[in-house]
Protein backbone atom coordinates (compact mmCIF):
# COMPACT_ATOMS: atom_id res chain seq x y z
CA UNK A 1 0.00 0.00 0.00
CA UNK A 2 1.63 3.41 -1.39
CA UNK A 3 1.37 6.18 1.80
CA UNK A 4 3.72 8.81 -0.19
CA UNK A 5 4.98 8.92 -3.66
CA UNK A 6 6.67 11.55 -5.66
CA UNK A 7 9.98 12.18 -7.84
CA UNK A 8 12.22 11.20 -5.05
CA UNK A 9 10.93 8.90 -2.32
CA UNK A 10 7.91 6.39 -1.89
CA UNK A 11 6.68 5.26 1.51
CA UNK A 12 4.78 1.86 1.52
CA UNK A 13 3.09 -0.46 3.99
CA UNK A 14 2.07 -3.99 3.78
CA UNK A 15 -0.77 -2.73 5.18
CA UNK A 16 -2.80 -0.19 6.45
CA UNK A 17 -1.08 0.72 10.16
CA UNK A 18 -2.77 -0.33 13.29
CA UNK A 19 -2.15 1.51 16.60
CA UNK A 20 -3.45 2.59 19.63
CA UNK A 21 -2.76 4.14 23.06
CA UNK A 22 -2.25 2.43 26.26
CA UNK A 23 -3.25 3.69 29.53
CA UNK A 24 -2.27 3.05 33.38
CA UNK A 25 -4.33 0.40 35.18
CA UNK A 26 -4.72 -0.46 38.58
CA UNK A 27 -4.44 -4.20 38.05
CA UNK A 28 -1.09 -3.36 36.16
CA UNK A 29 2.52 -3.29 38.56
CA UNK A 30 3.78 -0.40 39.38
CA UNK A 31 7.03 -0.97 36.24
CA UNK A 32 4.14 -1.26 33.77
CA UNK A 33 2.80 1.28 34.30
CA UNK A 34 5.84 3.73 34.36
CA UNK A 35 6.31 2.03 31.11
CA UNK A 36 3.37 3.29 29.83
CA UNK A 37 3.69 6.52 30.94
CA UNK A 38 7.11 6.62 28.88
CA UNK A 39 5.52 5.14 25.36
CA UNK A 40 1.89 5.40 25.80
CA UNK A 41 1.46 4.06 22.24
CA UNK A 42 1.49 0.66 20.56
CA UNK A 43 1.94 -1.05 16.99
CA UNK A 44 -0.78 -3.40 17.06
CA UNK A 45 0.53 -5.57 14.03
CA UNK A 46 3.98 -6.45 12.81
CA UNK A 47 4.15 -3.77 9.82
CA UNK A 48 6.47 -4.17 6.81
CA UNK A 49 7.37 -0.54 5.77
CA UNK A 50 9.12 0.23 2.35
CA UNK A 51 11.40 3.09 1.91
CA UNK A 52 12.17 3.69 -2.26
CA UNK A 53 14.77 6.50 -2.91
CA UNK A 54 13.91 7.45 -6.83
CA UNK A 55 16.45 10.29 -7.27
CA UNK A 56 18.75 12.41 -4.98
CA UNK A 57 17.39 13.51 -1.74
CA UNK A 58 19.29 16.00 -0.11
CA UNK A 59 22.90 14.42 0.45
CA UNK A 60 21.79 10.62 -1.22
CA UNK A 61 22.50 10.33 -4.76
CA UNK A 62 21.30 7.00 -5.80
CA UNK A 63 18.21 4.78 -6.01
CA UNK A 64 17.87 2.49 -3.38
CA UNK A 65 15.00 0.80 -1.40
CA UNK A 66 14.68 0.08 2.31
CA UNK A 67 12.60 -2.85 3.92
CA UNK A 68 11.79 -3.32 7.80
CA UNK A 69 9.85 -4.64 10.05
CA UNK A 70 7.57 -2.87 12.62
CA UNK A 71 7.02 -5.40 15.28
CA UNK A 72 3.76 -6.11 16.80
CA UNK A 73 3.74 -4.94 20.67
CA UNK A 74 7.07 -1.84 19.60
CA UNK A 75 5.80 1.17 21.92
CA UNK A 76 6.97 4.67 21.24
CA UNK A 77 6.33 8.48 23.24
CA UNK A 78 4.37 9.79 19.90
CA UNK A 79 5.98 13.03 18.69
CA UNK A 80 8.84 14.19 20.90
CA UNK A 81 7.55 17.94 21.12
CA UNK A 82 8.16 19.98 24.40
CA UNK A 83 4.91 21.69 26.45
CA UNK A 84 5.72 24.66 25.45
CA UNK A 85 5.44 24.23 21.85
CA UNK A 86 2.53 22.20 21.96
CA UNK A 87 0.48 25.52 21.48
CA UNK A 88 2.23 26.17 17.91
CA UNK A 89 2.43 22.79 16.73
CA UNK A 90 -0.01 21.10 18.33
CA UNK A 91 0.43 17.96 21.88
CA UNK A 92 2.32 14.81 21.57
CA UNK A 93 0.04 12.48 21.62
CA UNK A 94 -2.18 14.33 18.34
CA UNK A 95 -3.47 11.62 16.26
CA UNK A 96 -1.87 13.31 13.29
CA UNK A 97 1.63 12.36 14.80
CA UNK A 98 1.33 9.10 15.47
CA UNK A 99 2.03 7.27 12.47
CA UNK A 100 4.89 9.56 10.78
CA UNK A 101 6.70 9.65 15.06
CA UNK A 102 6.48 6.03 15.13
CA UNK A 103 8.27 5.72 11.54
CA UNK A 104 11.04 8.33 13.02
CA UNK A 105 11.12 6.66 16.38
CA UNK A 106 12.24 3.32 14.87
CA UNK A 107 14.28 5.02 12.25
CA UNK A 108 15.99 6.84 15.47
CA UNK A 109 16.51 3.64 17.32
CA UNK A 110 18.18 1.45 13.79
CA UNK A 111 19.96 3.72 11.95
CA UNK A 112 21.13 0.99 9.61
CA UNK A 113 17.29 0.38 8.61
CA UNK A 114 18.64 3.25 6.25
CA UNK A 115 22.08 3.21 6.45
CA UNK A 116 22.74 5.76 9.31
CA UNK A 117 21.44 8.66 7.03
CA UNK A 118 20.17 10.54 9.29
CA UNK A 119 18.85 13.33 7.16
CA UNK A 120 17.23 10.81 4.90
CA UNK A 121 15.04 10.20 8.40
CA UNK A 122 14.43 14.13 8.47
CA UNK A 123 12.89 13.76 4.87
CA UNK A 124 10.58 10.74 5.85
CA UNK A 125 9.02 12.27 9.17
CA UNK A 126 8.22 15.23 7.08
CA UNK A 127 6.56 13.22 3.91
CA UNK A 128 4.43 11.47 6.70
CA UNK A 129 3.58 14.35 8.29
CA UNK A 130 2.71 15.56 5.23
CA UNK A 131 0.08 12.30 4.08
CA UNK A 132 -1.73 12.63 8.27
CA UNK A 133 -2.69 16.11 6.33
CA UNK A 134 0.09 18.55 8.99
CA UNK A 135 -0.26 22.19 7.42
CA UNK A 136 3.12 23.50 6.25
CA UNK A 137 4.35 25.61 8.81
CA UNK A 138 4.03 22.64 11.52
CA UNK A 139 5.65 20.51 9.12
CA UNK A 140 8.47 22.82 8.89
CA UNK A 141 8.85 23.80 11.99
CA UNK A 142 8.80 19.83 12.98
CA UNK A 143 11.23 18.75 10.48
CA UNK A 144 13.77 21.50 11.24
CA UNK A 145 13.31 20.90 15.03
CA UNK A 146 14.38 17.27 14.40
CA UNK A 147 16.64 18.04 12.02
CA UNK A 148 18.74 20.00 14.65
CA UNK A 149 18.17 18.50 17.68
CA UNK A 150 19.83 15.04 15.76
CA UNK A 151 22.58 17.22 15.06
CA UNK A 152 23.19 18.44 18.10
CA UNK A 153 22.65 14.96 20.06
CA UNK A 154 24.57 13.15 17.07
CA UNK A 155 25.06 9.48 17.65
CA UNK A 156 24.01 9.25 13.31
CA UNK A 157 27.33 8.08 12.58
CA UNK A 158 28.51 4.69 11.60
Amino acid sequence: MIWYKDDELIIEFDKKPSVTMSYPMPCYDECKNREIDKKPFLNKEDLEVKITVQKPVGILSDRKTYTFIIPKGYTWDGATIPRFFWRFIGANTSPEFLIPSMIHDVLCENHSYIDNNRYLSTIILERLLYCSDVNGFKRWMMKHSVDNFQKIKGGWKK
